[in-house]
């Protein structure tokens, strides 16, 4: 296949997955009281505005620096070294998505309070017993996911390819 749509697919998710979290938070800045969350769906989701300085959960909220370091080694792993190995449009929309939600992140931790590196990322989806999140860890967790499913779907075509291999072979 040709490069065009792959590279097209790629930074077109990239972009809007980007820019969608980007704009999504400085509404929240603007616009969420952290003392008066606005609540939905009989209250399964509200959105409760958090400085975020770990990663998941909170936790790591010590190691902001580390975290800064290993995401900005993340995403040049997957502009220098994956991009240019994606053969598949489909591939090409996951790592788009992939690497909206480390840059997302990032731009937070580079460009946010309490300064570069050590900036809070800005999570304003609260679930009740789960993650206060963003759009950037939709991305994250969605592109992580369908790596996932595809190891295991082609795990399974590999294992019939080899079976039907087998199979012919001993049928000759």
């Amino acid at each position: 296949m040709r490069r065009g749509p792959i590279v097209a697919v790629l930074v077109g998710v990239f972009l809007v997955g980007y820019a969608l979290d980007q704009v999504t938070k400085a509404l929240a800045v603007e616009h969420l009281d952290p003392a008066n969350p606005p609540t939905f769906l009989g209250g399964w989701l509200s959105l409760k505005l958090i400085r975020n300085p770990g990663a998941a959960f909170s936790m790591g909220s010590g190691f902001t620096e580390v975290l800064s370091v290993l995401a900005i080694v993340a995403l040049l792993f997957c502009a220098i070294y994956l991009a240019p190995r994606v053969t598949k449009v489909s591939h090409a929309a996951v790592l788009g998505m992939g690497m909206a939600g480390i840059a997302g992140n990032l731009t937070d931790r580079l460009l946010r309070a309490p300064g570069p590196l050590r900036g809070h990322v800005i999570d304003f989806f609260a679930v009740p017993r789960f993650a206060i999140f963003n759009v950037a860890d939709i991305f994250l967790t969605s592109a992580a996911i369908l790596v996932v499913l595809w190891t295991l779907v082609e795990s399974r075509r590999e294992a019939a390819r080899e079976k039907a291999a087998t199979e012919a072979a001993g049928d000759s």
